[in-house]
């Protein structure tokens, strides 16, 4: 299998997500489990690098990996939304429910509406992390 044909499924399942290119993307939470290849792939997208948390300009999407014991998710989310554009969004990577740091669904779910977010879909992205991808609910204003 060539290059392209194994990023396709990974290039198309980002795209579901909403990563487009000329986007600004602002990773948090990295660590050394993160997924580097799901991390270039984004890159690939957008067609630039990722921000980190010191990035202070305004980001069309948040790329957050987030473990049990990363602290409060509820604060975390919030936190995210710091220099997100209005339309923008967050992909919510959390490990596997068969994974060390795996979180819970129903308390990402919660986390997401006390954070004032809903789900807006799932991708398979990585054999290791879940992605979710949550948005400000239409003609919310934070």
């Amino acid at each position: 299998m060539t290059p392209t044909a194994e990023a396709a499924p990974l290039d198309a399942g980002l795209r579901r997500l909403g990563f487009a290119p000329g986007q600004v993307v602002q990773e948090l939470g990295w660590d050394e489990d993160a997924d580097n290849d799901l991390r270039y792939a984004v890159e690939d997208v957008v067609g630039s690098d990722l921000e980190d948390e010191d990035y202070g300009d305004v980001a069309e999407a948040v790329l957050l990996w987030f473990r049990d014991g990363d602290g409060d998710l509820v604060d975390t989310l919030v936190d995210c939304l710091t220099n997100l554009a209005d339309e923008g969004f967050i992909v919510l990577l959390t490990p596997r429910a068969d994974r060390e740091g795996a979180v819970q669904a129903s308390d990402v779910e919660e986390s997401a509406v006390t954070a004032g977010l809903h789900t807006a879909g799932v991708a398979n992205v990585s054999p290791d992390w879940l992605a979710v991808r949550l948005v400000s609910p239409k003609g919310a204003r934070r």
